[in-house]
């Protein structure tokens, strides 16, 4: 009788925490972008956004995205939906309404039964079936760990589309997700996670950010991202560095997963939090004393993880309002953005 391996041991990594470390993906990208850049490309690689735009008319822009990882978790169906989910979710980051997805498959044939891969594949069309698009092609290949994602492409007026790069002195922060996804991952791995967690894990993961293109169409949403593999930390970087801010965080006020903190205390982080770290760490101004175990949540990765809104003070309660229309109910203000300081993420603990 031959049993079916764990889809997450067959993984060096799993979810957004397979990442290339920020760092090293800076010095692989630096001076490598040369090519003539059209006026219609609204959107590149220029701030680390959360997908490329093309401006087709004066009406549309294609907003195109893709996003692939090993398992995050051991249920195949899960681990599918979780993959289609963090894919969509560049598109509702730019302001987008997701238009249709190409699927990214590697699987080793060998040794995942057939049954299994079509679980994955079967978890990533019913989130593209709540996304309200088709699966209209792909690719697949033979490959030594199990990989799936999707190419996902959505369209934006372009009046309407949200950067990471456009938030400004005085706005107020806002972010739909609690943090912790990474942590409860590792912890997953070492079956100290109940089926509640799991279950609490699983909801946010598949939760489509769909408050998105609601949010761009309020004028007084400047920027937007979604927090993934680089961790709240590193995104939220990516908007102070865009704008010339600093983005000053309540890290009180920044919602958690249930028990995640007593987690990282118990030493349930990964690898890639560290790494995340490493590559931007100078970059913070953190508390005197702040405990490794906050470190730890502030870069861990997430697997679709919430968006982070940077608004006008006026537009708060809006903003939250729309989040919680689309049931994200932990939906918060977590801070404002100031003039550029000394560094541009400044973490606070007290509000």
């Amino acid at each position: 009788m031959t049993t079916t391996p764990r889809l997450t041991s067959l993984s060096h990594g799993g979810g957004c925490g397979c990442k290339i470390a920020p760092g090293v993906l800076a010095d692989i990208l630096r001076g490598s972008n040369r090519l003539p850049v059209p006026p219609e490309l609204l959107v590149g690689i220029e701030t680390s956004d959360d997908a490329a735009v093309y401006k087709l008319n004066d009406e549309q822009a294609l907003v195109a995205t893709t996003d692939f990882f090993m398992p995050i978790v051991d249920d195949p169906y899960d681990f599918g939906r979780i993959a289609a989910t963090n894919a969509i979710s560049d598109v509702y980051a730019m302001g987008g309404r997701p238009i249709m997805a190409l699927a990214l498959v590697g699987m080793p044939i060998n040794v995942l039964p057939q049954d299994t891969i079509r679980r994955i594949l079967e978890g990533g069309e019913a989130v593209c079936r709540a996304a309200g698009i088709p699966i209209a092609g792909g690719h697949t290949i033979d490959s030594v760990e199990p990989i799936y994602g999707l190419v996902a492409l959505g369209l934006v007026h372009p009046d309407k589309l949200r950067r990471n790069a456009d938030a400004r002195p005085g706005d107020r922060l806002v972010f739909g997700k609690p943090l912790g996804v990474g942590i409860l991952s590792a912890a997953l791995k070492k079956d100290a996670v109940d089926a509640d967690g799991y279950a609490k894990m699983i909801a946010t993961t598949t939760r489509l950010n769909t408050p998105g293109p609601a949010l761009a169409e309020l004028p007084g949403v400047h920027a937007m991202t979604d927090v993934t593999g680089f961790g709240f930390a590193g995104h939220a970087l990516e908007i102070a560095r865009g704008a010339g801010c600093t983005l000053a965080i309540d890290w009180s006020r920044v919602p958690l997963l249930d028990g995640v903190r007593e987690l990282a205390e118990r030493g349930f982080v990964t690898g890639a939090s560290a790494r995340n770290f490493a590559a931007y760490g100078s970059e913070i101004a953190l508390p005197a004393g702040f405990p490794a175990a906050e470190q730890a949540l502030l870069s861990d990765p997430q697997t679709s993880g919430g968006l982070l809104v940077s608004c006008a003070p006026e537009s708060v309660e809006a903003v939250l309002a729309i989040f919680r229309e689309h049931g994200f109910a932990d939906a918060a203000e977590i801070g404002e953005v100031l003039p550029r300081g000394p560094a541009p993420l400044l973490v606070r603990t007290a509000a």
